[in-house]
């Protein structure tokens, strides 16, 4: 399956059309902008190319991602648009409205494709030291990723961004932005990906040239995700298990802590390479030739809580110096997770979170199929999210504004609608996730509102789904 090209006759009067009409109308404001460099930023002689693609709420799984976990993710209505068109200059124009103005970069393609840019790491250091233009890095890295995948470019292109993704609450802005950019570029240079390689080369965007070691579930989510269901992913690296739907009478709400999340953050970052640093540890202990792991097949979710409690837990150190990790095991198996030598690693607990996250979404994902008929069981699957929350508390990724949203959650409980609540994606502040009945989103609305005259600060409520990218495809504009 690939991206679908669409004309603006096939999507118009339909429920596509809803979602296509913000970038239509985008378009046409642009025409009286009152930045001299917008209205004419794109030819009227070419042809437009719009994609979209959506955030997501973290239901379940979280950073157990890049240990290989299945997850739960739920495509949000916000959603990134990128706007693409061939240029005669071979170069990359970029434009984006960021804090109420917009702001342009632009660069020639001969550095990224056959100059002193083009390999991966002088481009990431490019950017590393331009602070101001980082956003710029997930777009020119979209575009360099799409040149190598095709002839040597004879000519440019221009890419437009609008967004109702916000940034920093930690619902996949990013991934929202690469997997739009990249979906609208490959249409405009007629390129083919599958869903699952669309995801995997954002990811590897991000990774690479953006210099943030994330997992692939928010790509996979951005690109795969269907309207109103819960796309399942087993991260080993990327296989989508099914898209479950809610069952009737019961919602998903996000509520944003108005803490900034970012998921390049040190918090994040430390955790995940306490991880890999115990999955390193336990392979040694289970004599383990590394790479080879007939075992495990290098995913820390892949052993049982019953086998990590009895052989490896009480034999992993609570805390770690990279340097005396470094000095007794050289490196890790995960090619972007760096060991610094001085910081000091909480590695017992960021390896028992993956596990027992994994054990989590497993009796999630069942409970929920079996809720329809077994009501009672909305209990339980709060109680899995409250646990799961827990856990991130313990790595040290929670925050106070995340903590208080939970513990407003949990005093409304189910007597008012609201069965459980958990801190989402990387952690450290940004939205949490909310199970509860569909009616209850009156009381989402008060507990939001209750946190923000607490704290002074702003709390947003996601309370819509959307559709992935695959699913609304490339409206092409002539």
């Amino acid at each position: 399956m690939s991206v679908r090209s669409r004309e603006p006759s096939e999507v118009a009067g339909t429920d596509l059309g809803a979602w296509f009409q913000p970038g239509l109308d985008r378009l046409a404001a642009l025409r009286t902008d009152p930045d001299p460099r917008i209205p004419r930023f794109f030819s009227p002689n070419n042809p437009l190319y719009l994609a979209r693609a959506p955030g997501r709420l973290d239901v379940m799984g979280g950073i157990a991602d890049y240990s290989g976990a299945q997850v739960l993710e739920l495509p949000l209505d916000r959603s990134t648009l990128v706007w693409a068109q061939r240029q005669r200059a071979t170069r990359c124009d970029l434009a984006t409205r960021r804090g109420g103005r917009w702001e342009t970069f632009g660069i020639e393609l001969e550095p990224l494709t056959g100059g002193i840019l083009r390999e991966p790491r002088a481009l990431g250091e490019w950017f590393a030291t331009r602070p101001e233009e980082r956003w710029a890095a997930y777009l020119v890295g979209v575009v360099q990723r799409c040149l190598r995948a095709g002839p040597p470019p004879t000519a440019g292109i221009r890419l437009l961004v609008d967004s109702s993704v916000p940034e920093g609450k930690g619902v996949a802005s990013s991934a929202a932005l690469e997997v739009a950019a990249m979906t609208a570029v490959a249409a405009c240079l007629g390129l083919t990906m599958t869903p699952t390689e669309l995801a995997t080369e954002c990811q590897w965007v991000e990774n690479h040239i953006v210099g943030a070691p994330c997992g692939i579930m928010d790509q996979m989510t951005s690109a795969c995700g269907l309207e109103n269901r819960l796309l399942l992913l087993r991260c080993q690296p990327g296989t989508v298990e099914g898209n479950l739907e809610i069952p009737a009478g019961y919602r998903f709400f996000g509520i944003d802590s108005g803490i900034r999340h970012d998921v390049s953050g040190a918090d994040y970052g430390t955790v995940r390479t306490a991880a890999f640093m115990g999955y390193r540890i336990i392979a040694g202990l289970a004599g383990l030739a590394l790479p080879e792991d007939p075992l495990w097949r290098g995913y820390l979710a892949n052993l049982s809580p019953e086998e990590f409690r009895h052989r490896f837990e009480h034999s992993l150190p609570e805390q770690m110096d990279g340097a005396d990790f470094l000095k007794r095991y050289g490196g890790l198996t995960d090619p972007v997770t760096k060991v610094s030598p001085d910081r000091r690693y909480p590695v017992r607990q960021a390896t028992a979170h993956p596990i027992g996250e994994q054990a989590r979404v497993a009796r999630f994902t069942e409970l929920l199929g079996r809720l329809p008929d077994h009501p009672t069981l909305a209990a339980e699957l709060g109680e899995l999210m409250y646990a799961s929350h827990q856990s991130y508390g313990r790595c040290g990724l929670g925050s106070s504004g995340t903590d208080r949203l939970v513990e407003l959650v949990a005093e409304a409980g189910p007597k008012r609608g609201l069965y459980g609540a958990k801190i989402t994606g990387g952690g450290s502040g940004g939205t949490v996730a909310v199970f509860g009945w569909a009616g209850a989103a009156g009381v989402v609305d008060q507990i939001a509102a209750r946190y923000a005259m607490e704290t002074g600060r702003h709390a947003e409520v996601f309370d819509r789904s959307g559709p992935g990218a695959t699913e609304t495809g490339v409206l092409q504009v002539v």
